[in-house]
């Protein structure tokens, strides 16, 4: 046996070509993909072998490879390019934001996030939530936005899916080779790795982190697999949502308290912090532990300021969908935290808990976020409207339908989701460096310009492209499984670029109701074997391993697809990712959507679908339910509400059916002698038109700049950035709630049971008189809407004041509005009082009302 020493020996990169190597390590390459194209030229065997990994690719690439590019014609030609556009794309200075709000240059958001999917070569994250994370960051670094990401570097990543000959989803995990990602260890001013401490109850746990640069962005990837840890604490940050409760709220604990600590380390000062979800919810006790330390403040002035630079974004439409943890190990992780923040065990808990909850409820991460941070938000219309309700008990006094939780619509980031060949499409017909200005719906109308036969060969060119994918997976999974090889061509064998393929993929959930298609079996048939129409369905998802009825789900499609009448008609594909996303999202021809409505919060897939030209067929739930115009696709079911699961699953199922039946397959076969349906392409171009700039991180980010981050940032700068002012904010809310209900409110002029017609007004008065309170610090309110049959009073309108009169020595104030009666039906009003204070965004945070009683 001979014994070797191990020597690693790095490529050297010629001169001329030397910027391979940091844009290399800038995931700005994720979505301009045409830098990838190098290394295809180089040695396109070795980039497939590295699964397109461009560091992996210049460690292993041979000298003589390298040499030969650089002095390549044709590749330093485009090398050049690609170099000159990067170094233009870091280097400018003229971005939207800096543009926009250029007395705002020196503020900075930090975001933080559970996950980040950024590209497949980096499996830091499971689903939706990342990916969104990852498209906020990029879009960020297209707007110019300041922002500084902050998350957790998962080793063992998300686990890999392969389904077996029975259709069981087995899970594997493979440890990511750090030192082959485009990762750099955080160093400091000697060059040593920086550590973060934080106290855990048995000793202290030390973290290091990594840098991803995300075009002009870097996002910070906290580290517990280190040396200085026990092995118990080296787990932490191993598995993306793995381990135990006690695993999660450590895990917790670092993403929000070691961040905090991380970007504190590195000389960062945030004006505002972003928690994208309620993982990262424990970064308000650091803050506001911090902040009492440093300014020696009380808590509630401490919480005030913190509450002043958080925002929160919720991602569920479910009370079960935010982290909820036992209180005794909330106690365990917090009782050293009591005596430092000066509050008692039961006000600590109360962070966590909606007001009068039973002590067994446990400590709601979501719902800490939402009683401290400033601003909140759903990710679409319908999920703010869900959301309010969902969580209206949080401020008893307010009516549900107003808690202040508003909404920015999810997006996607357009190029890192674009199919390539569209891509170049867009650039032709589309204005001049409509890169830069997605978010504006005028540079999508030209979209309409783009000639049938072009857009539709550039379809079907990418639909052959995830047809082979689709054959390449469905050959490795059942050659594995031990089927026949004639078995398996005659399956795959059945895939047909000319036949409408559907396609289905997200995460197994029930809710997502993966199989409803499958609800009747004998017309599903029907459909599937009609001989002059071809129709195909492609599946693909991971079910989480816990979630023993999602992977029940995934079994069930295996079992369909092998039928003797679906088999070459329905394919399941293993190992879903953002890799195969890609094509899936531009491949297909519709994107078949069925969630039980509400509980889609948005939903980013059919986006990224309609951008690519592929056709949206959707319940009317998340953004679908803004997004659907009736000329841009189809929807499944109604908004009706059913009494039962089954009742709406019979219902959604036949509308289905009915919709594939008597629209989609007689539209997509309406062909010509081209092979092209002038009405498909309708709605092709309907669909691409109507949301790519509405529904893209473009819109998005500059919904909560404008919205969220700047509103803060100004209130922060201007207000709570001097202590004394905040002492003074503290004292008027404690006189307030001790004076506010001797506030009384009574009617001036008493129009009750009257009848006017339509589109008339009324004017209505009512007195209020404040004890200890000065008038500029409310806002009387009159408060209306039509009343329903049951009673119930809805479609609420709330009209501000005017003072009319005011008597200073008796308190008593005269406020008068007109409402303006537009359409006919019975209507109630009345008349309220809110807080108004120049350092509140949002009155409703206050959980205070005065409603009149007489």
């Amino acid at each position: 046996m001979y014994v070797f020493n191990h020597i690693i020996v790095n490529p050297q990169l010629p001169k001329r070509i030397e910027k391979l190597s940091e844009i290399s390590y800038n995931l700005w390459w994720d979505w301009n993909t045409e830098f990838l194209r190098l290394f295809k030229q180089i040695d396109i065997d070795l980039w497939e072998r590295v699964d397109k990994n461009p560091v992996k690719f210049l460690k292993q690439v041979s000298q003589e490879k390298l040499e030969e590019a650089s002095q390549n014609i044709e590749f330093l030609k485009n090398y050049d390019e690609i170099v000159e556009n990067f170094e233009d794309y870091m280097k400018s200075k003229n971005t939207w934001f800096s543009k926009k709000y250029a007395n705002n240059k020196n503020d900075l958001i930090a975001y933080f996030s559970a996950e980040y999917g950024l590209d497949q070569i980096l499996p830091i994250y499971s689903g939706g939530l990342g990916i969104l994370s990852g498209d906020h960051l990029k879009s960020a670094s297209d707007l110019g936005v300041p922002i500084v990401g902050v998350g957790l570097l998962y080793k063992n990543g998300y686990f890999q899916q392969t389904i077996n000959g029975n259709g069981v989803q087995e899970t594997e995990y493979h440890e990511i080779e750090v030192e082959n990602l485009p990762l750099k260890r955080v160093k400091d001013c000697d060059n040593q790795d920086i550590l973060v401490a934080l106290r855990l109850p048995r000793k202290k746990l030390y973290l290091k982190a990594c840098k991803v640069q995300v075009g002009r962005i870097e996002l910070y990837l906290l580290d517990s697999d280190i040396d200085e840890n026990p092995p118990e604490y080296r787990k932490i940050t191993k598995t993306l949502y793995g381990g135990d409760q006690e695993m999660r709220i450590q895990q917790e604990i670092v993403l929000g308290q070691g961040g905090v600590a991380l970007l504190k380390a590195l000389g960062f000062n945030p004006t505002i912090y972003h928690m994208n979800e309620g993982h990262s919810s424990f970064l308000i006790i650091e803050l506001i532990h911090d902040l009492m330390k440093e300014k020696k403040v009380s808590f509630e002035i401490a919480r005030d300021i913190v509450s002043a630079k958080t925002v929160f974004t919720t991602h569920t439409p479910v009370p079960a969908g935010n982290d909820i943890f036992p209180l005794p190990l909330v106690e365990k992780y917090f009782k050293d935290y009591l005596d430092k923040l000066g509050i008692t065990k039961q006000e600590f808990f109360q962070m966590g808990m909606k007001p009068d909850a039973p002590l067994d409820s446990g400590f709601n991460m979501g719902i800490l976020a939402l009683k401290v941070a400033g601003k909140k938000n759903g990710v679409s219309k319908l999920h703010g409207a869900v959301s309010r309700e969902l969580f209206g008990e949080v401020w008893p006094n307010i009516a549900a339908n107003e808690s202040p939780i508003t909404y920015v619509t999810n997006g996607i980031h357009t190029c890192s989701w674009l199919a390539p060949k569209l891509k170049n499409l867009y650039n032709q017909y589309l204005i001049p460096y409509w890169q830069d200005h997605i978010y504006n719906d005028e540079v999508w109308k030209k979209i309409h310009e783009i000639p049938d036969e072009k857009l539709w060969q550039a379809h079907q060119d990418r639909k052959e492209k995830l047809l082979d994918v689709v054959k390449q997976n469905t050959i490795a999974r059942l050659r594995r499984c031990g089927y026949p090889y004639e078995e398996i061509m005659q399956i795959v064998s059945g895939l047909d670029k000319n036949a409408l393929t559907i396609g289905f993929a997200r995460r197994f959930a029930t809710y997502k109701r993966a199989t409803l298609i499958f609800k009747d079996l004998e017309r599903i048939t029907q459909i599937l074997n009609h001989s002059d129409q071809k129709v195909q369905i492609i599946f693909a998802g991971k079910a989480h391993p816990a979630d023993k009825e999602g992977q029940d789900l995934i079994k069930y499609i295996h079992e369909i697809s092998m039928k003797p009448q679906f088999k070459g008609k329905i394919f399941l594909l293993e190992n879903y990712n953002i890799a195969m996303s890609r094509y899936l999202v531009s491949g297909v021809d519709v994107w078949l959507n069925t969630p039980r409505r509400p509980m889609e919060a948005s939903g980013t897939s059919g986006q990224k679908a309609s951008v690519n030209g592929v056709v949206n067929f959707s319940v009317l739930d998340g953004w679908w339910a803004e997004g659907y115009n009736s000329k841009n696709g189809w929807t499944i079911g109604t908004n009706q509400e059913y009494p039962n699961y089954e009742a709406q699953d019979s219902a959604d199922s036949q509308s289905i059916y009915d919709t594939l039946e008597n629209k989609i397959v007689p539209i997509y076969y309406e062909k010509n002698e081209n092979g092209i349906s002038k009405r498909w392409m309708q709605y092709m171009k309907n669909s691409i038109s109507s949301t790519g700039g509405k529904y893209s991180t473009s819109r998005m980010l500059t919904d909560y700049v404008d919205q969220l981050y700047i509103p803060l940032c100004n209130l922060y700068n201007e207000y709570y950035s001097d202590l004394e002012k905040v002492g003074g904010l503290d004292s008027w809310k404690e006189s307030l709630k001790h004076s506010w209900e001797k506030i009384e409110i009574t009617q001036e002029n008493n129009i009750n049971n009257i009848t006017i017609d339509a589109g008339n007004n009324i004017e209505v008065r009512c007195k209020v008189k404040l004890p200890n309170i000065n008038q500029k610090n409310i806002e009387a309110q009159v408060y209306y809407g039509k009343i329903e049959e049951n009673g119930v009073v809805d479609d609420i309108n709330i009209i501000p004041m005017m003072l009319e009169e005011a008597n200073e020595e008796t308190r008593e104030y005269t406020y008068y509005a007109k409402i303006n009666l537009i359409n006919g039906g019975s209507y109630g009003y009345t008349f309220r009082v809110m807080p108004k204070h120049e350092m509140i965004l949002d009155s409703a945070n206050l959980n205070l009302v005065k409603w009149i009683t007489q």
